[in-house]
């Protein structure tokens, strides 16, 4: 089933998204490359594709996991969580309906 994971970042994240990146985006291509992923990518702060200083204000990931435990441990241990990017994080069921 899909999942997607819904995170909000805390204030001022932008150098601890920089110094987590590689090992976020490695779990991301692990996804990718086992065909579970669907889109991922952040939510820029201000209304423009590169954000700049202003940073990013959270993530979203759709993914394909087994259950909804499986999908919340992925997104636990989340290399931006362990940096304390992350208030919070989201984690609820999706169902694709369109495209």
């Amino acid at each position: 089933m899909l999942y997607a994971i819904i995170s909000q970042d805390v204030e001022d994240s932008l150098e601890k998204r920089k110094g987590a990146r590689p090992d976020h985006i490695a779990r991301l291509n692990e996804l990718k490359n086992q065909g579970r992923l669907i889109l991922a990518g952040p939510h820029p702060a201000i209304d423009v594709s590169d954000p700049g200083d202003a940073g990013f204000s959270g993530s979203l990931v759709v993914a394909e996991f087994e259950d909804l435990h499986e999908a919340r441990n992925w997104a636990d241990a989340d290399p931006y969580v362990s940096a304390g990017v992350y208030s919070s994080v989201i984690v609820k069921p999706f169902n694709k309906v369109l495209p």
